[in-house]
């Protein structure tokens, strides 16, 4: 219900744009977000977003660097990722789900989740 894809190899100080497809249901779930998990690490928070409030929010690492949005014609999720940093590399995944009362930081709060797509970023 969710294919995520766009990651790849990319040299420090470059850019991805991550995609996240979505069926119909999945797109129409109250939030979006992604995570990201690194080697030997827990899967952390990235960005979400709040589409009926227009609300955003972004980790302190990637603040500045990324920028969630969504294009409805396609059903598609969108991170964009500039000025890649080695500590970016990571399986990157995108999730639906959440409500209202939602902490979207917390991966908890999801339904449905993509298979992740690999980001390595070299230095």
């Amino acid at each position: 219900q969710l294919q995520a894809s766009g990651g790849g190899l990319v040299q420090a100080g470059g850019s991805l744009r991550l995609s996240c497809a979505a069926s119909g249901r999945t797109f129409s779930s109250y939030a979006m977000g992604w995570f990201r998990q690194a080697p030997g690490k827990e899967r952390e928070f990235v960005s979400a977003t709040r589409w009926r409030e227009g609300i955003t929010y972004y980790a302190d690492s990637v603040k500045g660097r990324a920028t969630i949005s969504r294009d409805n014609a396609k059903n598609t999720v969108y991170l964009q990722m500039n000025s890649l940093k080695p500590e970016d590399t990571a399986v990157y995944y995108c999730a639906a789900g959440g409500n209202y009362w939602s902490d979207l930081r917390r991966s908890k709060e999801y339904n449905y989740w993509g298979q992740g797509t690999q980001v390595t970023v070299s230095s």
